[in-house]
């Protein structure tokens, strides 16, 4: 028994993973084929988006939006999770890696649910609360450049309904959280995001070490 959470070595993930992840060959294979890229460390850990399709289909969720998608494996969790009526909008920039994205997408038979938008995500979310998005979005998640979390923090309060929810990945950022002088503006702007959802009464609050650390939100 123990009162604090359980520091996971390699065994023990390994037992988590067999015993509770139900990862579709279809997804083990766009994991696989992320693994070969350089930028690989952007995918999001497995059982997360098990534990964000799991999101979605307690929240009724239809209208999700997602700032930073690379090569596309949350977008299938949460699409998929919300029935063939949901739309998933995805902001992130030009890459090879969208079409990645898009061929996953097609395959899985979710590309109808979901737009993907290139351009600069601030442009994205502010287009979409013009476009009368606002206080309608019932899950927003965010995995982009780390400099502009506390910037989508305002956006996603503007754009998520009353008791939708806010993610925010990385929000442990390896450890480099603890550091007491951060020359980086992206873990900087993660501990000031984190600061400041501490004291935000207009959330609920909750940080899990999950992957690389998953805020949730509760929009109050």
């Amino acid at each position: 028994m123990t009162n604090r959470t359980l520091d996971l070595d390699d065994n023990l993930y390994r037992y988590l993973l067999d015993v509770s992840l139900r990862e579709s060959p279809l997804l083990r294979r766009l994991r696989d084929e992320t693994a070969q890229l350089s930028n690989a460390r952007w995918q999001i850990a497995p059982e997360q988006g098990q534990f964000m399709a799991l999101l979605v289909q307690l929240l009724g969720a239809r209208r999700i939006v997602e700032v930073g998608t690379f090569t596309g494996y949350s977008a299938i969790c949460m699409a998929g999770a919300m029935g063939a009526e949901g739309r998933l909008v995805c902001c992130d920039i030009p890459g090879d890696y969208n079409r990645v994205a898009e061929r996953y997408w097609h395959e899985a038979g979710l590309a109808e649910r979901i737009e993907l938008r290139l351009a600069p995500a601030l442009e994205t979310l502010a287009a979409l609360e013009a476009q009368g998005w606002g206080a309608s979005v019932d899950l927003m998640f965010i995995d982009a450049d780390k400099a502009n979390y506390p910037h989508y923090l305002e956006f996603a309060l503007r754009l998520v309904r009353q008791a939708g929810l806010i993610l925010f990945d990385n929000t442990l950022w390896s450890g480099r959280v603890l550091e007491q002088q951060p020359s980086s503006a992206d873990t900087q702007a993660i501990q000031a995001l984190n600061l400041a959802l501490k004291d935000d009464q207009r959330v609920d609050l909750s940080m899990l070490p999950l992957g690389d650390g998953l805020t949730l939100c509760r929009k109050r």
